[in-house]
């Protein structure tokens, strides 16, 4: 095996390694109240966009590396959407939590 390829594929797996807790951590808690969905959507576009270069070059640790960028970023992606979409009617725990506005009338009464 060749020096660049042998560096490809350490650098794959480091480069990897590095995401998995951030991506196991979302899994896990569902909680990607940090990341800005727009910036997680142009990640995934410039992903796809960046595949048709990538998946052109011959098969190697390249496609390892973002075959894995590609996952990792979906999953960021299907997670910040499902945490910002409103949810339906009787589930925002805000709602009960707000506190109520005094109106004149109740003040009297109270």
């Amino acid at each position: 095996m060749d020096v660049p390829v042998l560096a490809g594929m350490v650098a794959a797996i480091v480069f990897a390694t590095a995401n998995l807790p951030m991506v196991w951590k979302a899994l896990r808690t569902h909680d990607v109240g940090s990341y800005s969905l727009g910036s997680i959507v142009l990640i995934n576009v410039a992903n796809v966009v960046y595949s048709v270069y990538v998946f052109s070059l011959p098969a190697g640790p390249i496609w390892l590396l973002h075959s894995f960028y590609l996952v990792a970023s979906a999953i960021m992606l299907v997670l910040c959407v499902r945490q910002s979409r409103p949810r339906g009617r009787g589930e925002t725990p805000d709602a009960e939590a707000a506190p109520r506005a005094r109106t004149p009338d109740a003040a009297i009464g109270a």
